[in-house]
């Protein structure tokens, strides 16, 4: 089952691709997402990782928490799913 991992303090010009090969390094990526502002459409500096099991997340989250990537050092931690927010 994918593992959901959060990765923080990215560069702003990091690109999901780059990240997708980066993580490979690790196990199989299903999915990579950096989240970017609503409104500049600009990186927020974080994103998420969905790594193929648990063995391959935690491979990640060990080989990857506090390397430098693209001149920032990665934290890398599993991601805990926030409850949704009702809309009024």
């Amino acid at each position: 089952m994918a593992k959901k991992l959060y990765v923080g303090n990215l560069s702003y010009k990091t690109s999901e691709d780059t990240l997708k090969d980066f993580f490979g390094g690790f196990g199989t990526v299903e999915s990579v997402k950096i989240i970017s502002d609503r409104d500049t459409g600009n990186s927020k500096g974080f994103g998420f990782v969905e790594m193929g099991n648990d063995a391959e997340a935690q491979a990640a989250i060990t080989g990857a928490n506090g390397q430098e990537f693209d001149g920032r050092k990665l934290k890398v931690n599993e991601a805990i799913d926030k409850p949704r927010r009702d809309s009024y």
